[in-house]
């Protein structure tokens, strides 16, 4: 197996540690200062492994990153496949671990028990628009931060960490905010029930959300460019 795809599996798997493991020892969002940690966590965790397997992998760790990137031509498909397997695979462990954290011992969890993601009844159009617009977002701050060109260079992991924790805090009230669908298959795996019956969700949208922001980045870049040779 190549190292990148282990590189991915072993980033998602601090992610969702990291992030759904703040939710779950935090007592879910039930405060400010719980959302606030919520988000942190997971932006914090991007930072971390952007430096760490950024240079082996690109530090994706989100299938929605990897079909921006490779709807931006920037990956071949087959690679792209991998990643997303890997990144899966990742959030599955790491899910897997807080999973006997919680009930393996005396650790007692917040308001969840795996960090899954949901919406209140009669909220799927605000949790469809929420995912599918701030994934988009985040996607194409990641595809344009990481320009080979024009990108925010050695700077890219802390710019993509940070928009990552600007979207938890303005999305978790509405979704708990996926904004990646590997972060949302593994704790419904493990919480089952609504969770499961949500998930579509939590895939569709950031897709949608990633497919508008490679559409975008595109149209953004052939105009920089057209502007510039002109």
């Amino acid at each position: 197996m190549k190292r990148q795809y282990v590189a991915e599996a072993l980033g998602t798997m601090v992610l969702v540690l990291a992030g759904c493991g703040a939710a779950v020892f935090n007592g879910g969002a039930a405060t400010t200062a719980a959302v606030l940690t919520i988000a942190s966590a997971f932006g914090l965790s991007v930072v971390a492994m952007a430096y760490t397997i950024g240079p082996v992998s690109g530090c994706h760790i989100n299938p929605a990153i990897t079909l921006g990137v490779w709807l931006s031509g920037r990956m071949k498909s087959v690679d792209a496949l991998w990643y997303m397997a890997a990144q899966i695979a990742g959030a599955a462990a790491g899910s897997a671990i807080l999973w006997v954290a919680v009930h393996g011992g005396h650790v007692a969890p917040g308001a969840t028990t795996t960090g899954a993601n949901a919406f209140a009844a009669g909220n799927l159009l605000p949790a469809l628009v929420a995912e599918t617009f701030f994934t988009f977002v985040f996607v194409l701050v990641a595809l344009g931060a990481t320009d080979a060109k024009r990108g925010a260079g050695d700077f890219a992991g802390l710019v993509i960490g940070l928009t990552l924790v600007l979207v938890h805090i303005v999305c978790i009230p509405v979704t708990g905010t996926s904004v990646n669908p590997a972060r949302s298959i593994a704790p419904a795996l493990f919480e089952g029930g609504e969770a499961l019956s949500q998930l579509w969700v939590f895939i569709a949208a950031p897709f949608a959300g990633a497919a508008l922001a490679a559409a975008a980045w595109k149209a953004l870049s052939a105009g920089r460019h057209a502007g510039a040779d002109a």
